[in-house]
């Protein structure tokens, strides 16, 4: 229906409107139309109204038909319409069209009927334009509020017949008898098993944008019991207008499930230590290296000093920061962070202001088999470094350490606690601030669980897990690399800084998962803890307080200096002296009745 069409339906509204005004304030009386002058108070009303439908947009399509815009819209022009019907009624010479009680009253009939006509012509076109559900699959939607209306609507005018919506799950009881676009709410989530019977639903859309990472697992396990699988539509950070559809269904993600608590990182703290700064980075080629490289440029420092041994490595992270990869900067520098001499070269030429030090070995397997070779990265390398960045003068100094340096039990942990404390120790003795920033597992780092998986998976299995009982806690790459651009901000000489990564996830749910989103069956073999892993991880060792006076999210803990000096006690002749004199070295971080094994 056209604008001139709606003109003409409006005007028929006035007219039955302002008709049955007078017949019900005259009680059908006959004689009464003989005294007034409806005919004039409708030709007055219907110019009011089209000349406030232009005004107002709903004669030039401006809003969808028989939208709650358009309906306000209408309402807008009505009541345009009703004021110069009253004021005119007194105006004009002569005696009054009609009584002020029938220009009035004849408003809200003229609203029902202009809206059921728009009502009509929608109804109308949804019933041309419905679709068939042959071929769609089956699915229930969880949530009934904003994201559950959203993604139901855009089920039903999806022109690739994907979905179809057969039920809404809701935990709310004042929901249980809610229908959105013809589909019921069918009950809370501990009844899904049977509302899949009941509807023969083949996945759960999760349309709660907002939901937490604990009700996800819960209904990720839910749907894994009832064989059917799960979907999500993005958080609402994710969603460039707020609005989500069918379109922005996706796979479950680790992330999903995890659910980070993203950090409210104070832009003007860091603006103020990077932004017109000379910065470093050692290990920039390396996963949180490089995504922190990516984050430091976005400040605009000075200079942004890029360091890693792997030339490869250098030339992807200068492609992804600048869109080239000309390696033709000093900026990019090639260097072993074992070599002494070659840091002390580097941080002279650059005199950088703030060092985030992310170069490490990281893998615990083998490093059990190599712990000399962890010995001259983790601990000689972070030497070299801080020595090096002490004697050029940096102002901060974040060392990237590893929740496995809380309680060590493995030559990476190991490795790592010594490196915490040498960091400890020239915060006592430098002018600048030197500390350290403690990761749990980062999602989608290289060499990650969760890659590791993804490839078995791929290769048709079997996925390999340690252990049914072994945890970890997880991060993602986002907040990890906020984690270090905060600590430079907020941490205080000599602290350990660690992020509250809410409770740990078992590693076998993980996998599980996986199998359960893949199109074929994967076993799941486990294998036995390796040497030196844990059954569960810890965030804080236990003699370390959990002091979050900065912010929320971020533990603080003081870490006991060691000095250099003590390094010599490291110099063996075989393996197994060596994992027994780091024992010895991170002694400081036990009690004196507490034990490590090798």
């Amino acid at each position: 229906m056209g604008g001139a069409s709606l003109v003409v339906a409006d005007a028929a509204a006035w007219t039955l409107a302002v008709a049955a005004a007078m017949t019900v304030r005259f009680d059908l009386g006959e004689s009464v139309w003989d005294r007034w002058s409806p005919a004039g108070a409708i030709m007055l009303a219907v110019v009011a109204q089209t000349l406030g439908g232009y005004l107002s947009g709903i004669y030039t399509a401006r809003w969808r038909r028989g939208s709650l815009d358009e309906g306000m819209a209408l309402a807008r022009s009505i009541l345009m319409a009703t004021l110069v019907l009253v004021v005119g009624n007194d105006l004009l010479p002569g005696s009054r069209l009609v009584p002020v009680s029938v220009a009035i009253g004849a408003a809200p009939i003229a609203f029902c009927g202009a809206g059921a006509v728009r009502f009509l012509e929608r109804f109308a076109t949804m019933r041309r334009t419905e679709r068939t559900t042959k071929g769609a699959k089956p699915v229930l939607v969880f949530g009934a509020g904003d994201g559950g209306c959203q993604v139901i609507k855009s089920m039903h005018s999806d022109e690739l017949n994907r979905w179809n919506p057969v039920g809404i799950i809701d935990d709310d009881p004042s929901k249980s008898h809610l229908r959105i676009g013809g589909v019921s709410v069918l009950g809370n989530r501990e009844k899904l098993a049977e509302m899949v019977a009941a509807t023969g639903a083949e996945m759960v859309v999760v349309a709660a944008p907002s939901i937490s990472s604990e009700s996800l697992r819960d209904l990720s396990a839910r749907a894994l019991g009832a064989n059917v699988g799960l979907r999500v539509v993005p958080p609402v950070t994710e969603l460039l207008d707020g609005h989500v559809g069918a379109d922005d269904v996706r796979p479950l993600t680790e992330a999903d499930l995890l659910g980070r608590h993203q950090i409210d990182t104070d832009i003007s703290a860091i603006a103020g230590y990077i932004s017109g700064r000379r910065v470093l980075v050692t290990g920039a080629g390396g996963s949180i290296g490089s995504e922190l490289c990516r984050e430091i440029n976005l400040f605009n420092p000075e200079r942004l000093v890029m360091l890693d041994r792997d030339e490869s490595a250098l030339h992807a992270v200068q492609m992804a920061i600048e869109g080239r990869a000309l390696l033709d900067t000093r900026n990019l520098v090639v260097a072993d962070i074992r070599d002494a001499d070659r840091m002390t070269e580097v941080f002279m030429e650059h005199r950088p202001d703030v060092v985030f030090h992310t170069a490490a070995l990281k893998h615990l397997p083998l490093l059990e088999l190599y712990p000399a070779e962890a010995l001259k990265t983790n601990v000689h390398g972070t030497l070299n470094v801080l020595q090096a960045a002490a004697a050029s003068g940096v102002d901060r100094f974040v060392n990237i350490s590893t929740d496995k340096a809380a309680d060590p039990s493995s030559v990476l942990g190991y490795t790592k606690r010594i490196a915490e404390q040498l960091t400890s120790w020239f915060a006592a003795r430098e002018p600048g601030t030197y500390l350290s920033v403690r990761f749990g597992n980062v999602l989608g780092s290289r060499g990650s669980v969760l890659g590791a998986f993804e490839k078995q998976v791929a290769a048709g299995g079997p996925i390999t897990v340690t252990h049914p009982d072994v945890t970890r806690y997880f991060m993602t790459v986002t907040e990890a690399v906020q984690l270090v651009v905060q600590a430079g901000a907020v941490g205080l000489d000599g602290e350990a800084l660690v992020l509250d990564m809410g409770e740990p996830v078992k590693i076998v749910d993980v996998a599980r998962r996986l199998v359960a989103q893949s199109d074929r069956p994967i076993d799941i073999v486990f294998t036995g803890l390796r040497p030196g892993e844990k059954m569960h991880e810890v965030l804080l060792g236990r003699n370390e307080l959990d002091d979050r006076h900065a912010h929320p999210l971020i533990s603080h803990c003081r870490v006991p200096a060691q000095s250099p000096l003590g390094l010599a006690e490291l110099e063996v002749s075989n393996d197994d002296d060596l994992k027994v004199a780091m024992i010895s070295q991170c002694r400081t971080a036990l009690t004196s009745d507490e034990t490590l094994t090798v």
